[in-house]
């Protein structure tokens, strides 16, 4: 059996232990979940962290809250701010010729809540929720598919709230990040931990094939962000899973904000096309790919009519 198909495994035996066997503290089996309001953060490697940060910088357009040090001074991770709940972290990378994904991130509305509620579902939770570096209550868990999703409350006292307001200017490619893609080989532990779990809610499925399932979107119980599952029978090498583990940044015209980026001084250092299209959803997008090849979506929220696309019936990879 694969590494994957273990960590799966073990996965869905932890979550499916009697309550009984749980500590007293976490088996309130009637624990209610707190909201889930959005996609917060994605967090990312870079090879070559200066190069990748004037990407996002000086060609996305997106600017610096804050930035966080190693003891010895060196960068730990600077944050990119989307919106005023939404970032990009970019940390350097641990070792090279490895997944640039570290984690993806969730809102919830009371991170101590979300913890108990967890517990409740045979989820393994830390002892007791902790404080970021930023001021925020956070956590991590594991997905069945083995990656880390942070659970983050927003408090008042947090650098997050504390710089409403300000670095967003109007100049930015995105106002919004629509949706993050990751990796999944374990469709069926995937979709009862987002979807019976945490009760997100799919709201569209794709194939590029017609034969075979390739993307399903799940959006979180509170809003309207989402998750893009981006479904293989076996997972990309781990360096070349940038395309996969993406971010998709809502955008109102392709077009137009592509024109935009074609007049931008770093242009001349990217020297990749942009390729404005129409994806299998009917949307217009267009691909960006960072220092490392980690890809960034411009996505319209509509499709080119307006109208639903039709769900594909297509199998997951088996």
């Amino acid at each position: 059996m694969s590494r994957t198909l273990n960590h799966a495994a073990q996965w869905l035996g932890t979550a499916l232990l009697p309550l009984a066997l749980l500590p007293a503290s976490l088996a309130a089996a009637d624990a209610p979940r707190p909201k889930i309001t959005g996609v917060a953060h994605i967090s990312i490697y870079a090879h070559d962290y200066e190069k990748s940060r004037a990407f996002y910088r000086d060609f996305l357009g997106l600017e610096e809250p804050y930035s966080l040090p190693k003891p010895d001074g060196t960068p730990s991770m600077t944050f990119f701010k989307i919106n005023e709940r939404q970032y990009l972290e970019l940390s350097p990378e641990v070792v090279p010729n490895t997944d640039r994904l570290n984690h993806i991130s969730i809102e919830t509305d009371n991170a101590e809540a979300m913890r108990l509620y967890l517990a409740s579902r045979g989820v393994t939770v830390p002892k007791q929720v902790g404080k970021g570096r930023i001021g925020n209550s956070n956590f991590n868990i594991k997905d069945p598919e083995g990656h880390t999703v942070e659970i983050v409350q927003y408090e008042p006292a947090g650098w997050t709230v504390r710089e409403k307001g300000k670095f967003v200017p109007e100049t930015r490619v995105s106002k919004r990040m629509m949706h993050l893609g990751i990796i999944v080989t374990q469709f069926d532990a995937e979709m009862k931990f987002y979807q019976d779990i945490l009760g997100f809610s799919e709201i569209w499925r794709g194939s590029s094939s017609g034969t075979q399932l390739s993307w399903v979107n799940l959006k979180v119980p509170d809003g309207d962000d989402y998750l893009e599952f981006m479904l293989y029978k076996e997972a990309p090498a781990a360096d070349k899973r940038g395309t996969a583990h993406h971010i998709c940044l809502e955008v109102p015209s392709v077009a137009d904000s592509v024109a935009a980026l074609e007049t931008k001084p770093y242009r001349k250092l990217y020297t990749r096309l942009i390729e404005p299209k129409t994806g299998i959803n009917r949307k217009r997008q267009a691909n960006l790919f960072d220092p490392d090849g980690t890809r960034t979506e411009l996505m319209e929220r509509a499709t080119i009519d307006g109208k639903p696309t039709p769900p594909s019936t297509a199998p997951p990879p088996r």
